[in-house]
């Protein structure tokens, strides 16, 4: 069996592979649009074949010029004995070549679990990607807004603050991680600490320099602060960035006064769509979403490898 990246010249060959899948969104339109904008690339694109016969793509997602960020697609042929083991051939070849092991995120129906197919898929990703070294997963829910849901009346008891000191925000951050219920954020304290892993999120929301003046601080109408939120966008449209209530003021329903701000936000820049994720475990943020009108659209299973410990 050979593993290898492929050459510009085999996209077309590469592309009759590619077609929706129980865990897969990716098709053959997306496929072209993703390459056109440079998130896909010929050298994050891995071809196991055997004689000259495909037997397992992975395709892998980045912003342009930067480095590989996700694995968005594992096609298996269904004629190899070791579906599994050709699957982790693909990942560990490309992961040598990218040093370094990007998350692998499956799209999911809701209610995945009662679909035999999906059930399949999911177990034969898994298998995969833990032979690979990927034994951590992370289930997410992922939500929608549209304007047929009604902008969240605002709040009467919190005031929102931009704030261009990073620092501000790097504080927030730091604070709200504790006894947080982000599984990714309770991982990265776990092994970086809570300085570092603040850091780490500043850095991945100001990737997006344009939105950085959209970050708001929340306070109490006599100055007192209880948390942020950041209103951003990725590639494919707004969204609901990250959002945090201050430990000390849990409890008392202003997470729905910082989720109501955001979606105001992007709805008043006419958006006709914001997305956003919270995990399986956060219960309390999942209800937050539903009487904001958010309705869950997909489930995200992400799988990845333990976080280094700094």
């Amino acid at each position: 069996m050979m593993f290898r990246s492929v050459a510009e010249s085999e996209l077309g060959r590469i592309r009759s592979l590619i077609a929706p899948d129980p865990v897969s969104r990716l098709d053959g339109a997306r496929f072209d649009d993703e390459l056109t904008a440079g998130r896909y690339r010929p050298d994050r694109i891995w071809l196991a074949e055997e004689h000259g016969v495909p037997a397992a793509l992975g395709v892998w997602w980045s912003r342009p010029g930067e480095s590989p960020l996700a694995l968005d697609h594992l096609w298996v042929s269904d004629r190899v004995d070791d579906p599994a083991g050709v699957g982790a051939g693909v990942l560990a070849a490309a992961h040598r070549a990218f040093d370094a092991k990007p998350d692998f995120h499956l799209r999911l129906a809701v209610g995945w679990r009662a679909q035999p197919a999906a059930v399949a898929a999911v177990s034969l990703r898994q298998d995969a990607a833990a032979r690979a070294g990927m034994t951590e997963d992370l289930e997410r829910l992922q939500y929608a807004w549209t304007p047929a849901s009604g902008a969240p009346a605002a709040g009467e008891r919190l005031v929102f603050r931009p704030e261009p000191d990073d620092e501000a925000f790097l504080d927030v951050f730091r604070r709200v991680s504790v006894g947080s219920l982000d599984t990714t954020s309770s991982r990265n304290v776990a092994a970086w600490g809570a300085d570092a892993a603040a850091r780490d999120e500043l850095a991945v929301y100001g990737s997006v320099p344009e939105t950085r003046g959209w970050w708001r601080l929340a306070y109490t109408k006599d100055g007192t602060l209880v948390g942020f939120g950041i209103p951003w966008r990725n590639p494919y449209g707004r969204n609901v960035g990250y959002l945090g209530v201050l430990p000390e003021h849990r409890g008392n329903g202003y997470i729905d006064e910082v989720l109501a701000d955001i979606t105001r936000f992007h709805a008043a820049a006419g958006a006709e769509r914001v997305t956003a994720t919270t995990d399986l475990v956060n219960v309390p943020m999942q209800r937050a979403f539903d009487r904001a009108g958010y309705r869950n659209t997909e489930v995200r299973l992400i799988l990845s490898a333990p976080v280094a410990a700094a």
